[in-house]
């Protein structure tokens, strides 16, 4: 339903309902026919929807792009301002103060449509007019229920919501669907390509909330010469690029590949989009997710700027819960295929995704609100098989088994006054000696394949006691169980990493304090029984029963247990001590931290949907450790195999006891000592704890 694609007689369609429904939204400003406290919401909702109207009209016309950058701010922040800082507490977009206003169940439903009418911004800026018809016709129904019907109740205003949902379920899936998988949807690819990225006016060309995080860092990275930006340009391509020669894959047979990157790094996107080019690869970027339909709780997948609120995307990760159910999950999962067998052409051809992640921003431990909508038991069982066949839908479409990625990270403003120095000690970090860091790394495989099982003890507040079973080598000449990692996808070099065998794996996994998918974890506890989590809990609240929802619902991915899917040992001390000398640590993406310190995902195996594609180390060895006891029931019930999660959780050095080795005859030889790497071979990795 792209307005771009549409008919001329359908455009003229579209745009006499769009000029009909912003006429009569312009009326409901100043109409007084609603009882209060539901007038003074459709008020303020409408004067949202109008503001949005003139922005929409500016860049129809071409008036937006002569705006100067202070004007530009001021729409940004017009836009925006209603969710950011202390004004979300006075928001309906707060389903806090939604309910405390309207009631919960109007609360609910209100805050929620609130929050949708806000994708209307996005549709705006990309003159989307066909999509942002709809939900403002959606509003002028539900106004028109509180509005005539005298015995209406929120059931029927939650009717309306549903049908909505299940009329233009197919509409935007599809919609979700193209953008994500074609190259020829080029919005943000033409604000990278063809505007002045010294000018950093075209930030505001988004519709993103642009932040201090965009601004300084666009600056700063102006600052750069073009070498430095083609070196972190190359570092990112040629890491790609390498995944695919490390896994023996075909990348002549690809013709695109997905760019993820947060707003503000365009000048290296560039380069990058040049770089994937000389490969025969067209560059893919699309927007993180922005409607219930198609958001994973309040993850960022794909292009965005600063969340405007956390708190405010973490309200809001179940919204989907107003009109799941069983036949909507099977209506999307319907849509979802009709639209991967329009785009299959494309995506037959997908290399995979290249990502370009941040960190720096301030830790957030989320309010868990009672008003907020949540997902009963019969939904979360409902999204996480929609996840697991949607993934299944994906490894068919996009052939995965025959895709690579890359991930490298880099700070934002946002991380202080050392942002400069650290960003300049991040380059250095995701450019280290691959061939030394191979080579330490091959002398702790070499002792590792020789063990049973890994203990892994922690230290002072760290209460970490696990025992991890190692998969058993047939032929140890031949075989063995940890990847060698070095950096080509996965960026800065440094780990070694395998798939446990379940059985036999048991223990607690204890973190103080550890940040994953963008939330703080307190005195995070997991116990595992034979690899599975039988137990946890955590301090962010002083409820029991809320802590345990909030790990379920955000590291569990509502599955009632998961599997480690990965034990790992991070080699990358130099990234450790940049952690401790910036006082950063608890701010380092997964990414780099997972290379500080031994870490354990839960979830997925280390090969998920490519168990059956040999891997080899630079010795020459073959990786046999690509399944586990449950990921090997694909061979039997594909969807009991996988859950579409790994999260990893990594315990930083100085909160290490002991890592030791348990050979099949009892021997113990410890890895990492107190903090230390001890192995003959390793110790050069202290170096960074010393300087």
């Amino acid at each position: 339903m792209s307005y771009m694609r549409l008919s001329n007689d359908e455009r003229a369609e579209i745009c006499e309902r769009y000029e009909l429904a912003i006429h009569r939204i312009s009326e409901i400003v100043t109409e007084e026919d609603v009882r209060a406290p539901l007038r003074d919401y459709f008020h303020k909702v409408a004067a949202f929807l109008i503001l949005v109207d003139n922005v929409a009209n500016m860049i129809r016309e071409g008036s937006y792009s002569k705006l100067t950058l202070d004007e530009l701010k001021s729409v940004n922040r017009s836009l925006y301002e209603d969710i950011t800082g202390e004004n979300y507490q006075l928001s309906y977009a707060n389903p806090t103060y939604a309910c405390d206003k309207l009631g919960s169940k109007y609360g609910k439903l209100l805050s929620f449509l609130y929050t949708e009418l806000r994708a209307t911004i996005i549709y705006a800026y990309e003159q989307e007019k066909a999509l942002h018809t709809i939900y403002l016709e959606l509003f002028l129904q539900i106004y028109g229920l509180v509005r005539w019907e005298d015995g209406f109740t929120p059931k029927d205003v939650k009717r309306a919501i549903k049908d909505f949902m299940h009329d233009y379920c197919d509409i935007l899936i599809l919609q979700r669907t193209i953008e994500s998988a074609d190259p020829d949807y080029s919005f943000a690819k033409d604000i990278i390509m063809e505007t002045d990225l010294n000018n950093l006016s075209y930030l505001y060309r988004y519709g993103d909330y642009i932040s201090d995080n965009e601004l300084r860092t666009a600056e700063f990275i102006n600052s750069l010469s073009n070498e430095q930006i083609e070196a972190m340009a190359s570092t990112f391509s040629s890491g790609f690029e390498r995944g695919f020669e490390v896994n023996r894959l075909n990348l002549s047979s690809k013709t695109n590949v997905n760019i993820r990157y947060q707003i503000g790094f365009e000048r290296i996107v560039r380069q990058a989009i040049h770089n994937f080019k000389s490969m025969g690869l067209e560059s893919i970027l699309y927007r993180a997710a922005y409607i219930a339909l198609n958001k994973k709780q309040h993850l960022k997948i794909g292009f965005h700027g600063s969340s405007p609120n956390k708190q405010y995307d973490y309200d809001h990760r179940f919204d989907i819960g107003i009109f799941l159910d069983t036949a909507f999950k099977n209506k999307k999962l319907k849509a979802r295929k009709v639209a991967l067998e329009q785009v299959k052409h494309i995506t037959q051809n997908y290399a995979g995704p290249a990502v370009m992640e941040v960190f720096g921003e301030e830790l957030f431990s989320p309010e868990d609100k009672p008003e907020a909508i949540r997902l009963n038991k019969r939904q979360q069982k409902l999204m996480t098989e929609y996840y697991g066949e949607e993934r299944l839908l994906s490894k068919e479409f996009y052939k995965l088994g025959e895709t690579s990625f890359t991930i490298i990270s880099y700070p934002v403003s946002e991380i202080g006054k050392d942002f400069e120095a650290i960003f300049e000690d991040t380059v250095k970090v995701n450019t280290l000696d691959n061939e030394l860091y191979q080579k330490i790394q091959q002398t702790i495989i070499d002792v590792l394949d020789k063990a049973e099982y890994i203990r892994i003890l922690g230290k002072d507040k760290n209460r970490t006691d696990l025992l991890v079973k190692l998969q058993p080598l047939k032929d140890p000449n031949k075989e063995t169980n940890f990847e060698n990692c070095v950096a080509d996808v996965n960026i800065p070099v440094g780990e070694i990493f395998t798939s446990p065998n379940l059985k036999g794996t048991h223990g607690v996994l204890h973190v103080p304090l550890i940040y994953l998918n963008d939330l703080a974890y307190h005195d995070l506890e997991l116990i595992f029984e034979d690899g599975c989590i039988s137990d946890y809990s955590c301090k962010n609240y002083d409820n029991i029963d809320k802590n345990k929802s909030f790990i379920k619902e955000n590291l569990l991915f509502n599955y009632e247990t998961l599997p480690i899917g990965e034990f790992a040992i991070g080699t990358n001390t130099t990234a450790y001590m940049m952690g401790k000398k910036y006082d950063i640590a608890p701010k380092l993406p997964i990414l780099i931290a997972e290379k500080t310190g031994p870490h354990f995902a839960i979830g997925d195996t280390c090969y998920p949907m490519r168990e059956d594609l040999k891997v080899y180390n630079p010795d020459g060895k073959e990786i046999i450790a690509r399944d586990n006891e449950i990921s090997l029931l694909r061979k039997t019930d594909l969807k009991k195999a996988y859950f579409n999660c790994h999260t990893d959780i990594t315990l930083p050095y100085d909160e290490i006891n002991e890592i030791s080795a348990l050979l099949y005859d009892g021997t113990i030889i410890p890895v990492i000592k107190d903090t230390r790497f001890v192995l003959e071979g390793t110790q050069l990795l202290n170096d960074a704890f010393d300087k």
